[in-house]
Formats: C-alpha cells, sequence, structure tokens
C-alpha cells in the first residue's frame, strides 16, 4: 500500500508562487519497478485534469502545456518526496492538487490508471 501526503498549498496573489510536497512511503521509491508520481488538479464541476509527471526511475517527466515553462515537477529519491514548484500562478490555477502514484504504463495523464492518492491540498490564486 502506497500512502500519499501533499502539503503546501495556500493562497496567493496572481504571479506569486507556491511548492507542494508530496510525502510517500519508501516503497514506490525502493521498487524495481519505476513508478509514475504525478500531480493532478481538480476545480468543482470539471474533471480531473493532469499537470505533470515524473519517472522514479531515469526522472522522465512530463508536462501539461498549460503549465510548461511554469512548474517544475521534481523528487528526492532519498527523502520519497514529490514536489511541485508553481511560479507564475494565475488564477486559472485555482484547484485542489492531488498527488498520485503507480507502477508506470500506460497513458501518463489517465487519472484512471493510478491507483494510490493524496487527500489534495488546495491552491487558491486571487487576481
Amino acid at each position: 500500500q502506497v500512502q500519499l501526503v501533499e502539503s503546501g498549498g495556500g493562497s496567493v496573489q496572481a504571479g506569486g508562487s507556491l511548492r507542494l510536497s508530496c510525502a510517500a512511503p519508501g516503497y514506490a521509491y525502493s521498487s524495481y519497478w519505476s513508478y509514475c508520481m504525478g500531480w493532478f488538479r481538480q476545480v468543482p464541476g470539471k474533471e480531473r485534469e493532469g499537470v505533470a509527471v515524473i519517472t522514479t526511475r531515469g526522472g522522465r517527466v512530463y508536462y501539461a502545456d498549460f503549465v510548461k515553462g511554469r512548474f517544475t515537477i521534481s523528487q528526492d529519491n532519498a527523502k520519497n518526496t514529490l514536489y511541485l514548484q508553481m511560479n507564475s500562478l494565475k488564477p486559472e490555477d485555482t484547484a485542489m492538487y492531488y498527488c498520485a502514484a503507480d507502477r508506470c504504463g500506460g497513458d501518463v495523464w489517465d487519472s484512471s490508471r493510478y491507483k494510490y492518492w493524496g487527500q489534495g491540498t488546495q491552491v487558491t490564486v486571487s487576481s
């Protein structure tokens, strides 16, 4: 069982920055298999959408077009922690942000393929 715990959300003005963290028990980072560790977000009434994904082995990264150049996903394998540095935040970035994990395979943007999820952390960007 992989348990994920997000932190770092909050309220910020447009143009500001936040860094989200996701603590995962060591299993995902010590496994023989490469795990896909992702950040997704959701606003009420809309589907959950992928923001960024990174593989535990090789560190391959994927970004949604709407965050390229503004957000950076990274991980500290020794600390079993995933990060999302968010710069130049916009009001449309307001959402609940979730950390997700599962073995890599298939479409990294398909949220239904991720077995493990955190409880979410709220990000609110005011204009």
